[in-house]
């Protein structure tokens, strides 16, 4: 690999920005793809299949060649709202995965940095949080509080700005009660329908890493499915 097509990798790797590398395994060569475009020289007659390997976030040879294809992803921002005991649970597991953590809980004593080593805590409320946090419809949003002054706020700031997951913590009773609310702050069947609640897929678990568990697995379900 060329020392120019090193430093350009590290340069986006650094500004989180989405590639890939594609590498002839024959004879060494390599080139920077960048989404949306084409790819140049002997990797042109590839285009299509490099493009199938980059939305799908796999890596591999492309079949019937000589042509390795490693994607870069930019890491994807999962807001936690409520440091609970479960919140540590998914930070734990969100740690082997492609998420970028956040954490928002105006409860000093919940949101600390003792009970949430190198992970981004704001201890703010959700409105005045989200001001601090870039996010898009590559956003993802876990309510854990079970406090309408909390979880609603970020569960209509998600709703309005479209994030592709949303899952909030409760029984079917506090659901049922939370999407009254919403509904009465004006957002449609259709937007409310769209929030995993009870959150999480069904394992049975009861335990806090077991329900961290079933959050994380339907998180990256949802994930895989954009």
């Amino acid at each position: 690999m060329k020392l120019k097509t090193l430093e350009e990798i590290l340069k986006k790797k650094s500004s989180k920005t989405e590639f890939a590398i594609l590498t002839n395994l024959e004879n060494g060569n390599s080139e920077i793809y960048i989404p949306g475009t084409s790819p140049e020289g002997e990797f042109s007659k590839y285009a299509n299949e490099i493009e199938k390997f980059f939305k799908s976030k796999k890596n591999g040879v492309i079949e019937n060649s000589e042509i390795f294809v490693e994607t870069y992803i930019k890491p994807i921002k999962v807001i936690i709202v409520g440091a609970v005991h479960i919140a540590q649970y998914l930070v734990d597991f969100a740690k082997s995965l492609n998420f970028e953590i956040s954490i928002i809980d105006p409860r000093g004593y919940f949101a600390s940095e003792q009970r949430f080593p190198d992970i981004k805590v704001i201890n703010k409320w959700p409105k005045e949080a989200f001001e601090e946090i870039e996010t898009n419809s590559n956003t993802a949003l876990i309510a854990l509080t079970h406090d309408p002054k909390i979880d609603d706020p970020a569960l209509q700031f998600a709703l309005k700005n479209k994030f592709y997951y949303i899952g909030a913590l409760g029984s079917k009773k506090t659901h049922e009660n939370r999407c009254q609310r919403l509904s009465e702050a004006g957002f449609t069947n259709d937007e409310i329908n769209s929030i995993h609640g009870p959150i999480g897929i069904k394992l049975g678990g009861k335990s806090a890493p077991e329900i961290a568990l079933s959050i994380i697995a339907q998180l990256v379900s949802e994930t895989y499915k954009k």
